[in-house]
């Protein structure tokens, strides 16, 4: 048993949630499993090949002695559910659900964008191996931040939103950042507008990122414009703070990647921010092809091909998150 599971048995708090439920994505070695049926074909499959089967395996038992611990530390007479994450789509979660994360941070972030003001409780069950920039809480420190929760003591992040939203009612949410571009290596076209300017462009697409992800995405745009100016001669100013938003802050970044001068494309509307008052309106003129997708995630996307127009603004649902602040 593990230390984590010695704690089991609180007593329940007096809370208003009715449900804990506990969000979780496969191992590695599950994703084996379903790909070659068994551990013993999974084992030979890889030794095979040339690679140590032993780190998967202790990388699952170590995840399994984590959830273990933490389904074991929810107080009796408090409703506990365990979903992996491919069900999430059809999943309806509660209003006074508790949702529990164990796993890597993308897993708080796709679970995110299902909720609607519920309460997330990020644990990370591998510390030494994931990095958990959204993972405050581990196996061993989950039970003192339960209780806190429970009792409604515990400090909440809020965290604003991207949203996508086109002209036929179809939405999409970002919790890091959205791209609107075309699916494969060739150039987006499409109208871009944010007030009073717009222009048709040719590009390899548009990145907008919320504060949470101000470090990640939108990082590697900041270096390669540095970059390219350092190497032309001039110099950047980098933005305050090295570009890093709060997560909170209500307003998103929008960027455009290598947009094409022409005859018919502009350059002049490439670089700014998205606020309540300003949102950025998009027009495709790609025939096939083109889409918004978000958090990296290409399956989770909305159609951005000839004739449709999306709305691109700060989304009125955000997420909240639970931290050791």
């Amino acid at each position: 048993m593990s230390a984590v599971a010695l704690k089991a048995g609180l007593s329940m708090p007096r809370t208003a949630f009715e449900k804990v439920v506990i969000v979780t994505r496969k191992t590695e070695l599950e994703e084996l499993v379903a790909r070659f049926n068994t551990v013993a074909q999974s084992r030979f499959y890889l030794e095979h090949a040339g690679h140590d089967f032993t780190p998967i395996e202790a990388a699952h038992d170590r995840f399994h002695g984590v959830l273990d611990g933490i389904r074991g530390l929810v107080p009796k007479g408090l409703k506990q559910q365990v979903i992996e994450r491919s069900f999430l789509p059809q999943f309806a979660f509660g209003e006074a659900d508790l949702v529990v994360t164990v796993g890597p941070d993308g897993l708080v972030v796709n679970v995110a964008k299902y909720l609607d003001g519920q309460l997330i409780l990020p644990v990370n069950p591998d510390p030494a191996h994931i990095d958990g920039v959204l993972l405050p809480f581990t196996g061993k420190t989950f039970g003192p931040a339960l209780t806190k929760t429970l009792r409604r003591e515990q400090h909440i992040q809020s965290v604003s939103m991207a949203e996508a939203c086109t002209q036929d009612g179809q939405m999409l949410l970002g919790f890091n950042d959205l791209f609107i571009g075309a699916r494969s290596h060739v150039s987006a076209r499409y109208e871009i507008a944010q007030g009073k300017v717009h222009e048709r462009q040719s590009s390899s697409g548009i990145i907008v990122s919320t504060g949470a992800g101000s470090t990640g995405w939108l990082q590697s745009v900041y270096a390669g414009a540095a970059g390219i100016v350092k190497a032309l001669g001039g110099r950047a100013t980098p933005p305050p703070n090295g570009g890093r938003l709060p997560w909170d802050t209500e307003a998103l970044m929008f960027a455009v990647r290598e947009p094409f001068p022409s005859k018919t494309t502009g350059t002049k509307l490439t670089f700014g921010m998205i606020t309540r008052e300003t949102p950025l309106v998009l027009t495709s003129h790609m025939s096939d092809n083109g889409v918004v997708f978000s958090d990296g995630i290409e399956a989770d996307y909305l159609e951005f091909n000839a004739g449709v127009t999306a709305r691109v603004q700060l989304a009125e649902r955000k997420a909240y998150l639970v931290t050791n602040n």
